[in-house]
């Protein structure tokens, strides 16, 4: 029924979890993160799976902005 819904999530996650680690940032918050964004956007907003895909991309977003203003 899910399967697919729960196979993206998981594969956003992975990519998370990995983009972390090349950045030497903690890969579980970021992952969490994202398992969390998606699990909202799907399941209690029932947004599907291009509110999922605009939801980890506003991760990313928000990810990319908070590491910009962080470093100098």
């Amino acid at each position: 029924m899910y399967y697919l819904t729960i196979a993206i999530i998981l594969a956003s996650a992975i990519f998370f979890f990995r983009a972390a680690e090349i950045e030497d940032e903690s890969g579980f918050l970021w992952a969490t993160l994202s398992i969390l964004i998606s699990a909202v956007t799907w399941f209690v907003f029932g947004w599907g799976w291009l509110g999922g895909l605009l939801g980890q991309a506003g991760l990313f977003a928000g990810i990319t902005i908070f590491r910009m203003l962080r470093k100098p």
